[in-house]
């Protein structure tokens, strides 16, 4: 098989889409963000990458708290609308229903499945990019989003974005269980 050099560019894999939230001139705003990841287990840890030029930006260090909201795949629109427009321009605030945490300065969205409130701990400036480290001081979600105790996927029904073609979409099956089914690999003979 020949691979293909597809050049310097970011690898085309799909990625969860969150709402990150802020307070910005003392109103809730929410910004569309699908770079973002777990930095550490203890103390939990995760990381949003923004653009340097975002509204959020400022209300983040301001504050020094953000929240990462997992939007379900019914909340496709109401995201992707955060997604396009600035709150330099548009007041964002009323998009949702919000609730707080005992950070009081990271807005959360009543109407996703899970809701991590952060409080930063680093920021990492990029050349064109800043990152926020936040260490997680809550994570909400409801009853109906578990089973047995755990996080369901089925039932939260993350929204996925696929690049370079632009496209939300849906979590699929589950293949096989992680740190199981390689008990089963069996090294090939060279």
């Amino acid at each position: 098989m020949d691979k293909i050099n597809l050049g310097s560019t970011i690898p085309a894999y799909p990625m969860p889409v969150s709402l990150v939230g802020a307070h910005v001139d003392g109103k809730p705003n929410f910004l569309a963000v699908a770079w973002f990841t777990m930095v550490s287990h203890q103390p939990p840890r995760i990381a949003i990458a923004l653009g340097k030029g975002h509204y959020t930006n400022p209300g983040i260090k301001q504050n020094k708290t953000f929240s990462v909201c997992l939007p379900s795949e019914d909340m496709v629109a109401a995201t992707d609308y955060c997604g396009m427009v600035s709150g330099k321009k548009t007041d964002k605030s009323q998009v949702f229903e919000v609730f707080y945490g005992e950070l009081k300065t990271a807005p959360m969205i009543n109407g996703c499945p899970l809701n991590v409130e952060c409080k930063v701990v680093d920021i990492v400036e990029g050349d064109s990019n800043e990152i926020f480290i936040g260490e997680i001081s809550g994570t909400y979600t409801e009853d109906r989003f578990l089973t047995e105790g755990k996080l369901d996927f089925r039932k939260m029904k993350p929204l996925i974005l696929s690049q370079p073609d632009t496209s939300y979409w849906r979590l699929g099956e589950a293949v096989a269980g992680a740190w199981n089914i390689g008990k089963t690999y069996k090294a090939k003979s060279k």
